[in-house]
């Protein structure tokens, strides 16, 4: 059928292969079949319904295959159709947008919609392809995808499309920094400063703060204190809604218009009712075809145009966990230079951060991370960002209930929780780059850990979810060093660290696995330098051989040696438990199984770093067991 010479039938078989490839399962069967090499000539078919169809086939492949799909597309040469077609719209959008066309009684622009549909398959695969990137760099997409962008006062979806792909496109890709004049900058500036406040422009203006942080090299340093205090403002605006009381306020709306719409209907039906009767029966209409009828139901879009309020409430979660996962990388950035500190030190900057972001209770992202210590010494009572931490609770219970029962909007729990999730990992990243009195003090990080322990304690039940317990325990974990390192009393009970200890410890994820473990050696540490803490060493040192001693995995084994290291490294109190149960004794037998699984296991399992680390566990072992018989031979 998709070399059928009818275009109808061009666009129907494309338009079933689309909603097929929604379906991860048979995505391989259809790659078997060459599907790539079936689809993209169609591309630059003659009919722009079937070049429309066609991209969005591919771009549903590109979403649901993963990167070995997006592989094999690059290998079938998927990016050369592609290229030809993005760089035709870009040419086509001014003259296409004088002469709509109809589509089914409406006016529909086909080519802002096949560039949409082209947009995002070339963003999903230039992240997962570097060849993909290397074409896209090569062959000057950067023109089109920005030609795009411009769109955005009239085509918003069209606009976050190409600021997706801007994103990912500019991400450790340095090769492409210098096609980033000042026209391209100037597109970039002109969509942050944009007054609209739906949410898929908050979404849009998210994006593309995104892509500047990106692209900052390039920025001249007159101007990078403005642009880093434009991106705080935008990330600030998307952090400062209220995701839940949105979801209860849009499906509200959601039942009105619906309502609405359904009493127009009933007026129009009666109303030819009417009409019919004095026409007659056997007038002569026009039939609408049968398979056009079927056509419609069977081109399922990823989210119907109808479901405006939905769209909008995906837009803001979508807004909110990219300025969250920018925000990490940002405190995961490199030192800033000379001359960047230089620029951002500056009293007139200082000054112009203060105005915009401090007073409305926004300056809260980079204060920890590469501003000055001027900048840093005004946020000493807000450096625990409130904007990330209300994100880093539960969502709203009456939207969660909500969503539940509306089967279309269920899909947003998932993204409730990764906002949640990401604003966890967030305040993790604040942990590791901030001291203590830029965090608020010791009151301030003890508020903040019994958060985090009601986060994990609340429910009757321990959280069970994989992402969910990866990023409260990281949190938690640099947390409890940060309190540790400065001898802030932790607020945690060793029945409660105990308990998650051994719920993260069944979890299938070995990253939670070392986050239990690593904490429990941090209280361990803290409680060994108090009175009448032997007993709870005692449990604390028998749950970290064990897992030493019978975990699968030598990265958390190392881990828990690690821990054992630094519970049982001094006090008397760690050295009466240590006698009780037989440490010395348990690590010395242990020593050479933990070396011969070293050997074994070592190579191919584990990477250049896990390995560097095994080793100075191993050797630290060696030294902590010399250490503990020098104990033996000279007892206080």
């Amino acid at each position: 059928q998709l070399q059928h010479p009818s275009a109808e039938v061009r666009e129907y078989a494309c338009a079933s292969i689309s909603q097929l490839l929604q379906q991860k399962h048979v995505i391989p069967a259809f790659v078997q079949r060459d599907v790539v090499r079936c689809l993209g000539p169609l591309l630059m078919d003659h009919s722009l319904a079937v070049r429309e169809t066609a991209a969005g086939a591919l771009r549903n492949l590109s979403a649901c295959g993963g990167f070995d799909v997006c592989d094999d597309m690059v290998t079938n040469d998927i990016m050369t159709p592609l290229v030809a077609l993005l760089k035709e719209c870009s040419t086509g959008l001014d003259v296409n947008q004088l002469s709509p066309k109809k589509c089914r009684g409406m006016d529909k622009n086909y080519i802002e919609d096949i560039a949409n549909e082209a947009v995002n398959l070339l963003w999903n695969i230039c992240e997962c392809n570097n060849t993909a990137l290397y074409i896209f760099n090569k062959e000057g997409c950067l023109e089109a995808v920005l030609h795009y962008m411009k769109k955005f006062a009239t085509n918003v979806d069209l606009a976050i499309s190409a600021a997706n792909c801007l994103q990912a496109v500019t991400e450790d890709n340095p090769d492409l920094l210098s096609s980033f004049n000042a026209s391209a900058q100037q597109i970039l500036e002109t969509v942050m400063l944009c007054p609209e406040s739906t949410m898929k422009h908050i979404l849009l203006r998210t994006l593309i703060a995104g892509t500047v942080w990106n692209i900052k090299g390039t920025i001249p340093p007159g101007s990078l204190g403005s642009t880093v205090n434009a991106i705080l403002k935008i990330f600030s605006e998307s952090l400062a809604i209220d995701a839940g009381e949105t979801i209860i306020s849009m499906n509200e709306a959601e039942k009105n218009r619906l309502k609405l719409a359904v009493e127009a209907e009933t007026e129009e039906n009666m109303s030819d009712t009417t009409e019919n009767c004095v026409l007659g029966e056997d007038d002569n209409m026009e039939e609408i075809p049968k398979g056009k009828l079927e056509r419609e139901n069977d081109v399922s879009d990823l989210l119907p145009t109808d479901k405006w309020e939905l769209k909008e409430v995906t837009a803001l979660l979508m807004a909110q966990q990219t300025a969250l996962e920018i925000i990490v990388n940002m405190c995961c950035n490199e030192d800033p230079s000379d001359d960047e500190w230089d620029e951002l030190s500056s009293s007139d900057e200082s000054d112009l951060f203060m105005e915009n972001s401090y007073n409305e209770g926004s300056g809260l992202l980079l204060s920890p991370l590469c501003l000055s210590d001027e900048v840093n010494s005004a946020f000493l009572n807000n450096l625990i960002p409130k904007k990330i931490l209300e994100k880093t609770a539960f969502p709203n219970s009456v939207a969660l209930d909500i969503c539940m029962h509306n089967p279309s909007w269920k899909p947003l729990i998932k993204k409730l929780n990764a906002v949640q999730c990401r604003a966890l990992t967030c305040l993790q990243s604040i942990l590791l780059v901030s001291d203590v009195d830029c965090l608020g003090g010791a009151s301030a990080l003890q508020s903040l850990a019994q958060h985090l322990s009601q986060l994990i304690f609340s429910k009757s039940e321990l959280p069970t979810d994989t992402e969910f317990l990866e990023a409260v325990t990281s949190a938690l974990r640099a947390l409890l060093q940060t309190m540790a390192s400065k001898n802030i009393s932790q607020c945690m009970t060793p029945e409660q660290l105990l308990a998650l200890c051994e719920a993260g410890i069944q979890s299938s994820n070995a990253s939670v696995r070392v986050n239990v473990v690593s904490i429990l050696g941090i209280s361990g540490s803290v409680l060994a330098k108090e009175q009448n803490t032997a007993e709870t060493l005692k449990m604390i040192g028998k749950f970290l051989l064990e897992v030493a001693m019978k975990e699968s995995s030598l990265v958390v084994a190392g881990e828990a040696l690690d821990a054992l290291f630094d519970v049982f490294a001094d006090g008397k109190e760690a050295e009466e438990a240590a006698l009780q149960i037989k440490l010395l004794p348990t690590l010395k037998e242990f020593q050479p199984v933990f070396r011969m699984r070293m050997r074994k296991e070592g190579k191919g399992q584990y990477s250049t770093d896990q390995l560097c680390v095994l080793d100075n566990v191993k050797m630290n072992l060696r030294r902590f067991i010399a250490y503990q018989e020098t104990l033996g031979k000279n007892p206080t």
